[in-house]
């Protein structure tokens, strides 16, 4: 069965028919989601420079009864960002044997890339591709203990299309020679997903004061990292299993890897047919026959 809409998700869903105040608001929420919505009515009030009814509207126009009930979610979500892997499976119910199971999996896969589709920001994905795609500018790329290996995909394809890409290494204290070269020009790409890792939000943080720019890639709830992200892509991870899934990510990494090199496919067949003349030049990594 699916589950239910999130606050970020109503928030979305909503955010055409949002006033002004009810959009500044949001913006309050979103800073430090969940958590951020975890304040007393009157203090989440204030910072968004609205009054307390503007805040009960907006909790009614999401579909909750007041501002208690749209808090009580925004709980359980903060609650659920923070679930070890086995409380998390636990939080399914009963396994299905053999093949039900798998499609249990496949169904709340399927809803995930439904629901990470429907809330992705066309613009947000367009600037994203155009950034990737200007080769004037050095990307750097690093992941999490889970989505490392997203990040690594997304390096692999990005080396082949345009030069100056660099995947970090898996050790932060090798970190310091990257930032090194990060400037105003650099972009740094993030993948960081629930359970949320400090290494990571300090490497955004080094970078930003270098005037770089992030790209992030995160899960329904947003990273810390969103903060100081240019440009934030939420995916929905939860499945049946003790661990998240980053298929969605994935979906958006190799639909984003499409466009770039639709939009550098001149340069990208150039360095193609050149890495291809090398192999055959060299016949590195093959078997002699």
């Amino acid at each position: 069965m699916p589950k239910p809409l999130s606050v970020r998700d109503r928030l979305h869903d909503q955010a055409g028919a949002l006033t002004p105040a009810e959009r500044q608001l949001t913006s309050v929420l979103m800073r430090d989601y969940p958590v951020g919505g975890l304040q007393s009515i009157t203090r989440i009030a204030d910072a968004a420079g609205v009054s307390t009814p503007t805040v009960i509207r907006l909790a009614r126009k999401l579909g909750f009864d007041g501002f208690p009930e749209l808090q009580s979610a925004m709980r359980d979500e903060a609650s659920a960002q923070f679930k070890t892997p086995i409380g998390k499976r636990e939080g399914w119910g009963d396994a299905k044997p053999g093949s039900a199971a798998f499609k249990a999996f496949a169904e709340a896969v399927f809803d995930n890339l439904s629901r990470t589709i429907d809330r992705l920001e066309p613009n947000t994905l367009d600037a994203i591709a155009g950034v990737l795609a200007d080769a004037r500018r050095p990307l750097f790329l690093s992941g999490g203990r889970i989505t490392r290996s997203n990040a690594d995909y997304l390096f692999n394809h990005l080396q082949i299309i345009r030069p100056s890409v660099t995947l970090l290494g898996g050790s932060p204290n090798v970190w310091p020679q990257y930032i090194l070269d990060m400037d105003r020009a650099a972009v740094l790409i993030l993948f960081d997903i629930r359970r949320y890792e400090r290494d990571l939000e300090r490497l955004a943080e080094l970078a930003k004061e270098r005037k770089a720019e992030i790209v992030l890639f995160t899960d329904q709830w947003g990273s810390p990292i969103s903060r100081l992200a240019d440009h934030v892509v939420n995916a929905m991870i939860e499945v049946p299993s003790n661990w998240d899934s980053t298929l969605a990510i994935n979906l958006i990494i190799e639909a984003l890897i499409a466009e770039v090199q639709t939009r550098v496919s001149e340069s990208a067949r150039d360095r193609i047919e050149a890495l291809e003349d090398m192999f055959q030049s060299t016949r590195i990594f093959r078997k002699s026959t």
